[in-house]
């Protein structure tokens, strides 16, 4: 019989966009990864998806306490959302003990202090993303966060994005089932996985050649980079250039849109159609410095 591996998906301040995200993985298909083994001799069971799940109200919540209780210290806890720590009014809540609302916090830290390892799942999650971004009226921060602040130290891999692909959720849950827990080698120093953040976009970009020779597109449709349209692949983390979206259909910039960092800390602090101004690019040629001087 195939090894078990429970899996809690807790979402908290999102949109569930990450969940329809994975749901379209292509290779294995969604069907694949909830039923067949997802490598050879394991299984990961989904135990509680609450955006996916059947079940509602206390029978689902009751699949979920059971499977924290009975797999204590076995189970992956899966969280997609930011964590709101702002105050006690109650702005994400997942059901009721005794009349009273239990908010997302407690969820987090309850299932958190009892779990093998943590996978913080879309860039909310990640690094605080949109619940997150100013004023943050409910105090939303990412899991690293949420978890220092409750003085908890356990394993956590970010997967960034917005959403993020569905390759790099279900390659980071077989690359641990294959392998263990990745090492601090195998992650950046934002904790994603380097095998799928490990390069700029700007590295593989098909439009590179046009920065290197200094052409730049001055509007949308025109041939040329897209930096001065306010492309972020000189500074965003991904291998999207190379994997494509919706099973290898096309990308952001192959659809003549630059990219948005969306898998960078700082998605929701910089303009989206504006030029990065104060950063390092990567080394160019002479032409395009004297074309930035002009």
């Amino acid at each position: 019989m195939a090894k078990e591996i429970p899996l809690l998906w807790l979402p908290a301040a999102a949109c569930t966009g990450c969940s329809v995200s994975l749901l379209n993985t292509a290779d294995p298909s969604i069907k694949s990864l909830l039923v067949d083994e997802v490598v050879p001799g394991v299984h990961v069971s989904l135990r509680f998806h609450p955006t996916i799940m059947a079940g509602a109200g206390e029978v689902a919540l009751g699949a979920l306490e059971e499977t924290a209780t009975k797999h204590k210290g076995e189970y992956v806890l899966a969280v997609d959302g930011a964590i709101p720590v702002g105050t006690a009014a109650g702005y994400c809540v997942m059901g009721e003990r005794e009349g009273r609302p239990v908010t997302i916090e407690e969820r987090f830290v309850e299932l958190a202090k009892d779990a093998l390892a943590i996978l913080a799942v879309g860039t909310c999650a990640a690094f605080g993303g949109i619940p997150a971004g100013a004023p943050n009226p409910t105090g939303c921060v990412p899991v690293r966060e949420a978890l220092e602040l409750h003085g908890l130290e356990k394993p956590l891999v970010n997967i960034s994005g917005c959403p993020p692909h569905p390759d790099w959720f279900v390659g980071t849950v077989a690359s641990i089932l294959l392998n263990g827990l990745p090492s601090a080698d195998d992650l950046d120093d934002d904790l994603r996985p380097k095998a799928f953040y490990g390069k700029l976009i700007h590295e593989n970009c098909p439009r590179r050649a046009y920065f290197d020779e200094g052409k730049f597109a001055k509007k949308f449709g025109e041939d040329g980079c897209l930096y001065e349209l306010g492309c972020k692949g000189p500074i965003t983390y991904a291998d999207c250039p190379l994997r494509h979206w919706n099973n290898g259909t096309n990308w952001v910039i192959g659809a003549g849109s630059p990219c948005l960092g969306c898998t960078q800390p700082e998605f929701m602090s910089l303009p989206y159609y504006e030029k990065v101004t104060d950063v390092q690019l990567p080394a160019v040629g002479a032409q395009v410095q004297s074309k930035e001087a002009e």
